[in-house]
């Protein structure tokens, strides 16, 4: 097991480098995600272009920067009437924290068989400062800087999810690479808009939303003998998946719609879920897309709603993977601009509920899109740069680039260890040409 020293310097807040408007701004109703999740992105460092080589120094200074235009970012949440979430704009500014690490980048890939989650030591290269992981009245971002020995370094960031999405972030810490990279602006402006997407009045749902219907009582599972392991799929093994698909289904169905279905029934078969026990798919779907929205660019705030696909664990496993991408597809279909409209109103008049886990779920979120893999600060493109959440019943699809430049999807999972060589086992028997079992 690798362990290696962490030195931390005291957290500081870093505070927007401008005098920024004192205001407080309304969060949309769909600004409702009360947790925070973790990101990280490792570098090989060497020498940039810029005189200051020293990524701690130049980091905090371009976050300085970006918090001029995301001024709402060094703000507080507020609630007030209803569980409404608002931003005090107090410019009170972001944690950061500088530190070093006596671990080289290479011990970290074999540690990890490559850098993908779960990162060996993670909760050292991003420390939980005391008193700032609360939603109300705290910092909205936790970053940590760690200098390794090779002369690589690793930017870590938790967000307050209430905040922004994954796109929202992902262009914020571009925002902050570009900035410290010395280009005079951010290229994509931000647009907060947010009342764009609030409730209509009165709120009038138009759908079930059954992803968020309370949890069944927990299947009693094996919890203690949980594992975290990432599973990386190359071009060549979504192919692979879609070949074990009708000519025409697989003319029209994407990576995605093909590895969720994958991914569904090698999970469902190594959990071995009863027959008739009803299974849910969860994933989390961007609607910046939806024209009717007229959502501009650069808006970052949470742009996404739950869709869900369902059937029983034996008809799932019965069943085709065709009939399973089927299943995706329909459950992507439902984004709609009045499905959009639906959500904030059921959200408003349920009391803004969280999506209830549960051992029949599987929640998938795909984050290729977020701009992740292309944040540079001036040491080129990390080796990995994504999601580094692990919980089970919880999937962040990354995207990465291997070592020899080609394009590949890590899905990182969490279940127990029987569990775990089976969803192993199922996967490759599908991507050398088999089926996933019945």
């Amino acid at each position: 097991m690798l362990t290696f020293a962490v030195r931390r310097r005291d957290p500081e807040l870093v505070t927007p480098a401008a005098p920024t408007p004192h205001e407080t701004k309304l969060l949309s109703d769909h600004d409702t995600l009360r947790f925070h999740v973790p990101n990280a992105f490792f570098y090989r460092g060497g020498r940039r272009h810029q005189d200051d080589n020293d990524p701690a120094a130049v980091i905090r200074r371009a976050l300085g920067e970006a918090l001029v235009p995301y001024y709402p970012l060094a703000g507080r949440l507020r609630e007030v009437e209803a569980r409404k979430l608002v931003v005090d704009c107090t410019a009170e500014g972001v944690l950061f924290v500088e530190a070093d690490a006596d671990v080289r980048l290479a011990e970290l890939e074999a540690a990890a068989g490559g850098l993908a989650p779960p990162i060996p030591c993670m909760d050292q290269l991003l420390f939980d400062v005391e008193g700032s992981s609360g939603i109300l009245n705290c910092p909205m971002l936790l970053i940590q800087v760690t200098r390794l020995l090779c002369g690589g370094f690793v930017f870590a960031l938790r967000l307050n999810h209430a905040i922004c999405d994954a796109t929202g972030i992902g262009q914020f810490i571009s925002a902050v690479a570009e900035l410290a990279r010395d280009l005079p602006s951010p290229t994509v402006a931000p647009a907060w808009s947010r009342e764009l997407l609030e409730a209509r009045s009165p709120p009038r749902p138009s759908f079930a939303h059954r992803e968020y219907d309370p949890a069944p009582p927990p299947l009693p599972a094996p919890l203690g003998n949980m594992v975290s392991r990432s599973f990386t799929f190359t071009r060549a093994d979504i192919a692979a998946i879609k070949a074990a698909l009708p000519t025409d289904l697989r003319d029209k169905t994407t990576a995605f719609e093909a590895l969720a279905a994958a991914v569904w029934r090698a999970h469902t078969a190594a959990l071995d879920f009863p027959a008739d026990d009803e299974l849910r798919l969860v994933f989390v779907a961007n609607f910046r897309r939806v024209r009717e929205l007229g959502l501009p660019a650069g808006y970052y705030g949470n742009a996404c709603v739950l869709v869900m696909a369902v059937t029983t664990a034996g008809a799932l496993r019965a069943g085709s993977l065709a009939r399973a991408v089927e299943l995706v597809r329909e459950a992507k279909a439902a984004l709609t601009v009045e499905y959009v409209r639906s959500t904030a109103d059921f959200l408003l008049l349920r009391g803004r509920p969280s999506l209830a886990m549960a051992a029949n779920l599987l929640l998938l979120s795909d984050t290729r899109h977020a701009g992740f893999r292309r944040v540079d600060f001036g040491w080129g493109e990390p080796v990995y740069g994504g999601s580094v959440h692990m919980q089970p019943g919880v999937s962040v699809i990354n995207a990465v680039r291997n070592g020899d430049g080609e394009d590949e999807l890590v899905v990182p999972l969490m279940m127990p260890r029987p569990a775990m060589d089976l969803f192993a086992s199922e996967i490759e028997m599908l991507v050398k040409g088999g089926s996933v079992s019945n």
